[in-house]
Parts: structure tokens; C-alpha cells; sequence
């Protein structure tokens, strides 16, 4: 059973590569789908998207990497594959996963969705986060794998962290003071 895995991997994460390798000992065959999605703005391109993905999976035997646009489950149907691949990291993430389970239910009867629970610990991380912290200067080197790592430091990190601000001393109010007015 081949099982597409879908999203923006913006970039791939450590835990986006957790519920890969896991979908990849659950399903004969796990197809990594990077969505070229016209209304965001992406930190990589598909194609430089793509590659990070492959550099991280050669251990991976039976795992794919490739873009699609449109609906998931028409491209679940180009690709021979019976099983949409989620993960889920927070409830939040749940509410808004099974509405898109539910909606691929309608447009296509015969794919199901599979969610797989994010391991403890990534359970927070997102590629937002990710391009988050490296905007400001902060490590992801425990975040992403290292050559992803660099290439995030490349485009969007802070050259050094921001000097602490100085602070002023004004003088200071004095209390009885401000009764007596």
C-alpha cells in the first residue's frame, strides 16, 4: 500500500522526518509530496524544498520526493496511492486536520487518511518555529538536519544575535512627592 505524505516542508523539520520514516515502516511505499501553493511565501523553492527532503532520506529505502499542486486527493489518485499520510503534533493541529480528512473524504471515498501522533519530542516544532528562531539569530542545529540547518542560516538568520539593549537611568520618582501635588 503506497501512502502520500503532503505539505510544504518549508523547511523539512526533524519531526516532519519522524512521521516519515515511521509512515515508511507502516506502508510499502511513502511518496513525500511538496505543495507549490501560489499564496505563501516560501523561504526555499520547491526544487531546493525537494533536494533538502532527498539529502535527508538516503537511509530511507522506500520513499519518494516529489510537488504537486491542486487538491491532495487527485494527486493521491495520479500516484496510485490509497492512504493520505498526516501528522498531528497539538489538539489544535486535530481540529483542523479532521476537517481536511473529512473534506478528502467527500471529493475521494476511496483514500483514507492515516494521522500518526507526533513523538514527544517534536511535539512542538513547526517550520514557522523553525524560521523563527533563525531569523533572530537563534540556533535550529537541533531543529532540522545540519545541512538544511545551513541552508536556513544562509537566507534568514540574523548575522549575530542583536548587542542587549543599554538602559537608561532616569531619575527616579520620588514617591512622597507625588502624594503631596
Amino acid at each position: 500500500m503506497r501512502a502520500i505524505y503532503p505539505g510544504s516542508f518549508d523547511p523539512i523539520t526533524l519531526g516532519h522526518l519522524d512521521i516519515i520514516e515511521r509512515g515508511c515502516r507502516l506502508f510499502e511505499h511513502v511518496i513525500v509530496a511538496v505543495l507549490q501553493n501560489p499564496n505563501k511565501s516560501p523561504l526555499f523553492t520547491v526544487e531546493e524544498r525537494i533536494k533538502l527532503i532527498r539529502t535527508s532520506l538516503p537511509h530511507v529505502p522506500n520513499v519518494s520526493v516529489t510537488s504537486f499542486g491542486g487538491l491532495t486527493v487527485n494527486f493521491a489518485h495520479q500516484q496510485a496511492s490509497q492512504v493520505i499520510l498526516r501528522g498531528l503534533r497539538v489538539l489544535s493541529d486535530f481540529e483542523m486536520e479532521l476537517q481536511m480528512a473529512l473534506t478528502n473524504k467527500t471529493l475521494a471515498e476511496d483514500i483514507e487518511t492515516v494521522f500518526l501522533a507526533a513523538s514527544n519530542e517534536y511535539s512542538f516544532l513547526s517550520s514557522s518555529v523553525v524560521k523563527e528562531v533563525a531569523r533572530f539569530g537563534g540556533s535550529v542545529n537541533h531543529l532540522v538536519p545540519t545541512h538544511v540547518a545551513e541552508e536556513i542560516y544562509s537566507r534568514c538568520c540574523a548575522p549575530k544575535p542583536p548587542e542587549p539593549l543599554t538602559s537608561i537611568n532616569p531619575e527616579p520618582i520620588q514617591g512622597s512627592k507625588l502624594l503631596k501635588e
